[in-house]
């Protein structure tokens, strides 16, 4: 595979993909997700993880008997270890529950090139644009900003940038006159909720190459 990306083995219905979902709040993708994988697919949703003890989110893998755990940054590590030392806990958690796929979900953390290298091609995230336009963490206000008439999302594979790897897919959603960011977001929001389930389809049962 190049530039380092090595996709997850072909599941199957029997055998499906082992999924980690990473969330930072109240996990309504998750939600989503966890509703889709209701019906058998070739991935399934085995651990959550969020970045806080208290996120909310949690709750929706816990309500379906999904060990859901929250790993905050450790505290007692120096402030220039810490994003590193944070991510080998989580690294060692998704090792111990044989993660094969992990799932960023509205994952607020910029993961670092360490990271990204023991998981690039099995680390896939949405963003609530259509990339390359507008990356970064304020693409509805950014969207807005720039008075565009079509935004979207975009699924891709996550690399040692920003919003910067290979695109998997992606879905249009107009921008209506008087949006604000939360009318804007909400709407986006709903065709992630569908695109997404969708796109770990066709990754997980072998249907994208690069």
């Amino acid at each position: 595979m190049s530039d380092g990306f090595v996709l997850p083995r072909t599941g199957s219905l029997k055998h499906p993909i082992r999924v980690a979902v990473m969330i930072s709040g109240g996990g309504s993708g998750l939600a989503a997700l966890l509703r889709y994988q209701a019906t058998a697919r070739t991935h399934q949703t085995v651990l959550v993880l969020a970045d806080k003890a208290d996120v909310g989110g949690l709750q929706h893998g816990i309500d379906v008997g999904v060990p859901s755990l929250g790993i905050p940054l450790p505290t007692e590590v120096e402030a220039k270890e810490r994003r590193v030392a944070h991510e080998r806990l989580v690294h060692a958690a998704l090792e111990e529950h044989d993660i094969e796929l992990v799932v960023l979900s509205g994952y607020m953390r910029i993961l670092t090139p360490w990271f990204v290298s023991r998981w690039k091609g099995r680390l896939v995230n949405i963003h609530p644009s259509l990339l390359p336009d507008f990356p970064g963490a304020h693409a509805h206000r950014d969207v807005l900003a720039a008075g565009v008439d079509v935004t979207g999302c975009t699924v891709h594979l996550v690399d040692e940038g920003v919003d910067t790897g290979p695109i998997l897919a992606q879905r249009r959603v107009d921008v209506h006159e008087g949006d604000d960011e939360s009318a804007l977001q909400e709407r986006v929001k709903h065709v992630e909720h569908a695109l997404y389930p969708e796109t770990l389809d066709r990754l997980c049962s072998g249907q994208i190459s690069l």
